[in-house]
């Protein structure tokens, strides 16, 4: 089989940067729908945070169209799941809140996964978000701590809750060997779709928004949970706490 090089992936990519438009109304039109629909205000809020979520994945799967490339990431590489996840207070609460909907066999397997996680990966978590999570050595770092994600699933090596994963997770894809992500800490081959978070984390800023505006009961604190980031394992801890909405 044969694969790209880096050098080939740069070149395509850098065809998106100068020809591709991004269509922002592909992701105005869910914000638009769910608030004309008469549906209750949490569904209205987890709808659209799975949707606009999903919309980042189609956006991507245009851009490979456009440039003729193919992901060749495979269930169970994880190799991403390994490196430092920052999310909102606001996106957390949303994925939380998802979470809780799911089927009861799904959610418990995930409840018990996450009471090991934290008592087995309790010296390397305190390493880790100990570190500055602006600081541009801080990726490598934390890699190098070789800390799973508390949502993989240490046996299949898939997502525990792969629908609602964060942007990073989506973002992040190998277009070249797989064998440079086995090889290497930080492989230059992959290519990063992070700008897409813009487009996202506007239009669930927007829905949120309006329906606070309108005096619904978000279940957030708008706007200060938008503009509060931290590791996912925090957030996580403080969900399981009980203590999230509090801080």
């Amino acid at each position: 089989m044969s694969f790209l090089k880096h050098e080939e992936i740069i070149k395509r990519c850098e065809k998106i940067n100068q020809s591709y438009e991004i269509e922002p109304e592909f992701f105005d039109r869910i914000v638009d729908d769910l608030l004309d629909s008469e549906q209750d205000t949490e569904t209205v809020i987890l709808k659209g945070f799975k949707g606009l979520l999903a919309e980042v994945d189609h956006e991507i799967g245009r851009m490979e169209e456009y440039t003729s490339m193919k992901p060749n990431c495979f269930m169970g590489c994880a190799f991403c799941c390994y490196f430092p996840i920052v999310i909102t207070k606001m996106e957390a609460k949303m994925m939380f809140r998802s979470i809780e909907n799911f089927s009861e066999d799904r959610r418990k397997a995930l409840y018990e996964h996450w009471d090991h996680y934290f008592v087995q990966q309790e010296d390397k978590l305190r390493q880790a978000t100990a570190m500055d999570y602006e600081a541009p050595e801080t990726k490598l770092e934390y890699k190098k701590l070789d800390l799973p994600c508390p949502m993989l699933n240490p046996e299949t090596r898939l997502c525990m809750a792969y629908e609602v994963r964060p942007i990073p997770c989506r973002t992040y894809l190998n277009y070249s060997d797989p064998q440079v992500c086995k090889d290497h800490h930080m492989p230059k081959e992959p290519f990063s779709y992070e700008f897409l978070y813009n487009f996202y984390f506007g239009s669930i800023n927007e829905l949120i928004q309006a329906l606070y505006e309108n005096g619904e009961d978000v279940f957030v604190d708008y706007p200060m949970d938008a503009w509060k980031y931290d590791y996912l394992p925090n957030w996580i801890e403080q969900w399981r706490a009980g203590t999230l909405s509090e801080i």
